[in-house]
């Protein structure tokens, strides 16, 4: 078994902005650059892992630059830091560069929208355990929920770059086209025309869309699809078969119901506030099941998870 978690010495390090464009109507993506000891750390960087962001001292956009819905909420001072994980690292010589996918829903993410090449950013990582790959899997299946894309697009270039035997497949789901945070008119996406998501294409990885209202791929839920699909591949062993996901808590949960009827193993990312990232608020507590028992304990989403065994949690 290869063991995708924390094997860096976590840290507060700075990074530059390279470039922060919009991909979507809410959705954008920061190139990030780390150099000295932050490439050092951040090349070590595993798919499921997150980052603490600092982004008190970034700017705020013009009014008029600023969604009607969020107008209150921009003037809200920044106290904390913000967790989020990368879609995509890359090491190059003496430098890391990294791939941030984010959505503007609140007063951090907005200023986010401003910085611009040549910024700098104070970010805490790695942090967090990140997906584990079984060695003797056959085929892996990614199943997105809006914006759970990011930990799994890095675990798409991990898995086709270091374990290129094992066969992947995409599955991304969100309410409408216009909340998959991808690149393209995927208000166009028809399942019939054979549509791959370039952000998978790119790594050689056939993708499947839904839609809750059918606006793009299949209509209905990606979970819905998912076992469709796999209701569909009789010659599939599920000992041969692994599940990854990350997304909304009601999605997984319906993710790790299908991987356990099917006899699938299946890691979840879960999303919990995180106020400190490294164990200290004790905020993001996630109820897991423990082993050859009926009782429950608690673990820590930004220490042991924030990816879990999907057998272990339980879904509220």
């Amino acid at each position: 078994m290869s063991q995708i978690s924390s094997s860096s010495k976590k840290g507060v390090f700075s990074a530059t902005v390279l470039a922060n464009r919009q991909i979507g109507q809410r959705f954008h993506r920061l190139r990030l650059e780390f150099s000295a000891d932050g490439a050092r750390a951040f090349a070590q960087f595993k798919p499921g892992q997150f980052t603490q962001v600092d982004l008190s001292s970034a700017a705020l956009p013009p009014e008029q630059d600023t969604p009607a819905d969020l107008l209150d909420a921009s003037r809200r001072e920044l106290l904390l830091r913000r967790p989020f994980s990368f879609a995509d690292v890359t090491a190059e010589g003496d430098k890391t560069f990294a791939e941030l996918l984010y959505c503007v829903v609140g007063p951090a993410t907005l200023r986010m929208t401003t910085l611009s090449s040549g910024d700098r950013v104070s970010i805490i990582g790695p942090l967090g355990n990140g997906f584990r790959i079984l060695g003797d899997k056959k085929t892996a299946l990614l199943v997105v929920g809006g914006m759970g894309a990011p930990p799994l697009q890095h675990l798409a270039k991990t898995l086709t770059s270091e374990h290129a035997e094992i066969e992947v497949v995409a599955f991304a789901g969100a309410k409408a086209a216009s909340e998959l945070p991808f690149e393209g008119r995927l208000d166009e996406i028809s399942q019939q025309l054979g549509f791959s998501l370039p952000e998978f294409t790119k790594y050689g990885i056939n993708s499947i869309v839904a839609t809750d209202d059918g606006s793009a791929g299949y209509r209905g839920l990606v979970t819905d699809r998912l076992q469709q699909w796999l209701d569909e591949k009789s010659g599939l062993t599920p000992d041969s078969v692994i599940i990854y996901s990350c997304g909304p808590e009601a999605m997984l949960a319906k993710v790790a119901e299908i991987a356990r009827d099917k006899g699938i193993d299946c890691q979840v990312s879960m999303e919990r506030r995180m106020a400190c990232g490294i164990g200290l608020c004790q905020s993001c507590a996630v109820e897991c099941r423990v082993d050859d028992s009926s009782q429950t304990t608690y673990k820590l989403c930004c220490e042991d998870g924030p990816v879990f065994d999907g057998r272990e949690v339980v879904f509220v």
